[in-house]
């Protein structure tokens, strides 16, 4: 049997990447939600813990080193959480910072695939310090978050992002990026 003629997504029912059409359309857009909800989301839980000064602390109600403390005998990894209780604030810090990277990065698509390989691996380190003991699994979002990053890991952000605006220029002008 030859399959010469065969095109790509033919094996979906021609719902792949590459149909016509309204179907065709809505596959190829159909991260764009999930990339939004991530990117603002990320953005927004960065944002929300640099301007919290009550959670950049290292003791009192609200803060790191407190949920630190708490978490520390239930988590799945409590070495990890041993490490964040050297130094709480610095910790705070830089998850609020790679929330912010991570969130920015996804909404303008510039290093996609980058960008949700650090939110998965933020979320992958909460689940198994913050959100571990949390019975049952699923009312703790760290493992869905972990679970929503995986399509933009595999995918990357091949749609109205700078990375498919730096790959058009490079097709345009050769393997040059610039100049």
């Amino acid at each position: 049997m030859v399959h010469a003629n065969r095109t790509v997504g033919a094996d979906l029912g021609g719902v792949g990447g590459s149909g016509t059409g309204v179907r065709g359309m809505l596959a190829r857009h159909a991260l764009l939600p999930l990339r939004l909800f991530l990117g603002v989301t990320f953005v927004y839980a960065g944002v929300d813990k640099l301007t919290d000064s009550g959670f950049l602390a290292a003791r009192g109600s609200g803060s790191l080193g407190a949920l630190l403390t708490q978490v520390h005998d239930t988590a799945a990894l409590p070495l990890l959480v041993d490490l964040a209780q050297k130094s709480p604030v610095g910790f705070g810090y830089a998850i609020a910072i790679g929330e912010l990277a991570v969130g920015v990065g996804t909404l303008v698509g510039l290093l996609g695939r980058l960008a949700a390989c650090g939110g998965a691996l933020i979320s992958l380190t909460l689940w198994l310090t913050v959100s571990w003991s949390t019975v049952p699994y699923y009312y703790g979002n760290d493992l869905a978050y972990l679970m929503a990053w995986i399509p933009l890991v595999l995918a990357g952000t091949p749609r109205f992002s700078l990375d498919a605006a730096l790959r058009n220029r490079r097709h345009r002008h050769g393997a040059q990026l610039f100049g």
